[in-house]
């Protein structure tokens, strides 16, 4: 395939694998860089799939994106809740192909070899990376359907030519878009071994595909459910797919039978890899001596060596001798400049299954973080950082940024790496070797996928899809809350559950703007303390469609209970606020809780978070209609259409 440099239409969708970028543009096409005797036997073909391993998340994006949320959040709030603030961009933005084409650059070239037996060396090995490669593209395009939603299906490397490129911009409507990633993970678990050829799980496997496989076709089965009669789903009122897609029918006949097809299959998919994998074992003890027992739970989030938890699906190694490190450890020591909330913290049970509020449930309050700990889901015991509490059991000097003691919260920003939004920290992913705590060269694993999101993707699916749920959900649920030292009968939990109060400070007491049951809100409920800091809660959000309700209702990011016995762990003086840009908390007449983004009057989110509806989806850069436009004028002639509630303007919010 040539390159050439012959308008902008090459730089952008059109070449399907660049970005805008002229230095791309310049270098030798793909099949002249890639020699003939490339991609011919078994380790060239293990080599390319690695290194194609980028699309997946590490610690920066495991443990942070859970920020901007109703759970964690930043020390800055987000534009995505300050209606206006984010606008349709010029250029970028997550209309790429570029990892799409590399995936099938090596589908084109590695096929036609495999089926022509020119592929040297162990047959089991070759099918296995050519089903890792399935996988990433699987999953890369699952980053697109949440992103974009509609999205073109690009199954081959097409050639330089305008006509054929600007076709295949065309969007195909969201429900395809999943069906073809479920369709590229049946392709992987049929090739892919069932244990990775490394044997330590720092390459993908079947259960790791299907694993994703749940989580994609329940993202789809609720985001359908959902958003059902509005512009983002296929053939809903205003879906500017309409003019795109005039004539479109549903696969399976209807948005309805669309819903239930994917329901099945995240329960047929979670169900395999549920049955098969084992929970890790959680003994409650919070090392703070070396005499201690070792928790493998706490312990299977920070390990240097994660193949040793079976729940542990896939996960990243690093390895300082190479220059392969990060500063995870560092940064839930320090702080990390984010925060849980308030609204998350109180979401957490009591051991004994009843709700902080539930009249016997043994709430001991949050004067300060002690308290709030006391008897509670076991979860919040392990994974909330107490002042006071030991960090650190093995001492080495290399770890110079290490905090031996567990800090009070430096919600002040007095040292600014130790920089904290909520008071409520983190120690999920917290390792007791002071080794590990030199200026970002650590090595601790990163976890990519665990088992136990088979647990609550079934538990959930099968209650969303039936309405109750049978005798396979009720084995994991149990299973799942025994894990986390909190009794085990969940049925308490709902009877004592009132949805008023949840609703308050939790988002996923919605959907659409309107209360869910109190079974779905506690099989929710269960999803957030479990995945607690691992990145999933921004894509629940969305798809459950939990943020209707700030349309109208504006709803204000707390954390800890600042304005009470916790405010004399600061000196006074240091509290100041009701003084404009100079105030350094939130005043106590707006909330005895500490609010991060209501210091000053003058924070564009000071009067709480808002929501438009738009804001489901991302924005389509203008750059990608002009390219595709029959002449880069009339927008409207592009085969793409922007999302909902997006313009064709730059640099403009979404209307209303």
């Amino acid at each position: 395939m040539k390159v050439k440099n012959i308008s902008l239409l090459i730089c952008g969708f059109l070449l399907l694998f660049s970005g805008c970028q002229k230095n791309f543009l310049d270098r030798q096409p793909l099949s002249s860089i890639t020699p003939d005797n490339f991609l011919v036997e078994e380790s060239q073909l293990g080599a390319y799939a690695i290194a194609r391993y980028g699309v997946f998340p590490v610690h920066g994006q495991t443990f942070g994106n859970d920020n901007a949320s109703d759970v964690m959040t930043g020390t800055g709030y987000d534009n995505k809740y300050v209606p206006g603030q984010w606008k349709v961009g010029q250029t970028g933005g997550d209309w790429s192909f570029t990892d799409i084409f590399q995936c099938n650059y090596f589908l084109k070239t590695v096929m036609p070899r495999l089926k022509a037996g020119t592929i040297a060396g162990n047959v089991a090995n070759i099918n296995h990376y050519i089903g890792e490669i399935y996988m990433i593209r699987a999953y890369v395009y699952f980053t697109k359907l949440q992103a974009l939603g509609d999205f073109p299906i690009v199954r081959n490397v097409l050639p330089d030519d305008k006509a054929i490129l600007t076709a295949a911009s065309k969007r195909s409507p969201r429900n395809e878009v999943a069906r073809f990633i479920l369709s590229d993970l049946d392709s992987a678990i049929l090739l892919m071994k069932p244990v990775a050829p490394d044997g330590k799980r720092n390459r993908l496997s079947q259960p790791a595909a299907q694993l994703l496989k749940s989580r994609v076709a329940l993202y789809e089965a609720t985001w359908e459910k959902y958003f059902k009669g509005t512009a983002f789903v296929p053939n809903g009122p205003n879906w500017p797919g309409k003019a795109k897609n005039p004539n479109y029918v549903f696969p399976s006949g209807s948005l309805d039978n669309e819903t239930a097809f994917f329901f099945a299959q995240a329960m047929a998919s979670a169900k395999i890899v549920a049955d098969a994998t084992p929970l890790v074992a959680n003994n409650m003890v919070i090392q703070q001596t070396l005499a201690d027992p070792v928790n493998s739970y706490f312990n299977m989030f920070s390990d240097v060596d994660m193949s040793v938890y079976p729940e542990v699906l896939f996960w990243k190694a690093y390895d300082k001798g190479l220059g392969i490190v990060h500063g995870a450890p560092m940064e839930v020591a320090t702080g990390e400049g984010f925060g849980f909330t308030r609204g998350f913290v109180d979401g957490f049970l009591m051991a004994n299954g009843l709700p902080i509020y539930a009249p016997g449930s043994g709430y001991a309050g949050d004067d300060s973080i002690q308290p709030v700990r006391l008897n509670r889901d076991g979860r919040l015991q392990i994974f909330l950082a107490q002042p006071g509490q030991v960090n650190i059991l093995y001492f080495n000097v290399l770890g110079d940024h290490s905090v031996p003691i567990e800090r009070y919260p430096d919600i002040l920003n007095l040292v600014g790496n130790a920089w904290t939004s909520t008071g409520y920290c983190d120690r999920k992913g917290l390792n007791y070797d002071q080794a590990q705590y030199g200026n970002y060269q650590s090595w601790t694993g990163s976890i990519v996928f665990r088992g136990v999101e088979a647990y609550l993707n079934y538990v959930e699916a099968c209650y969303e899809s039936k309405g109750s749920l049978d005798a396979t959900a009720d084995s994991y649920w149990r299973k799942i809350r025994t894990r986390a030292a909190l009794d085990p009968n969940y049925q308490k939990s709902i009877d004592a559950t009132d949805m008023n109060q949840e609703a308050v400070n939790n988002w996923a007491a919605y959907s659409g703007g309107v209360l869910v049951d109190k079974t779905l809100f506690n099989i929710r409920r269960e999803r957030g303390c479990e995945l607690m800091a691992e990145g999933i809660r921004n894509q629940d959000l969305k798809r459950w469609r939990s943020l209707d309700q700030m349309i109208t209702t504006p709803y204000h990011i707390e954390g800890f209970k600042l304005w009470g016995p916790i405010q004399k762990w600061y000196k006074t003086s240091l509290l100041t606020y009701g003084i404009g840009d100079k105030s350094s908390v939130s005043s106590p007449t707006l909330s005895k809780y500490f609010r991060p983004y209501e210091k000053t009057t003058t924070s564009l989110a000071y009067g709480g978070y808002k929501w438009n509806m738009a804001h489901y989806l991302n924005p389509i850069a203008i750059q990608h209609f002009i390219i595709t436009s029959t002449d880069g004028i009339d927008l409207t002639t592009s085969p793409i259409y922007q999302n909902p509630g997006w313009g064709l303007v730059p640099n403009v919010g979404p209307s209303n």
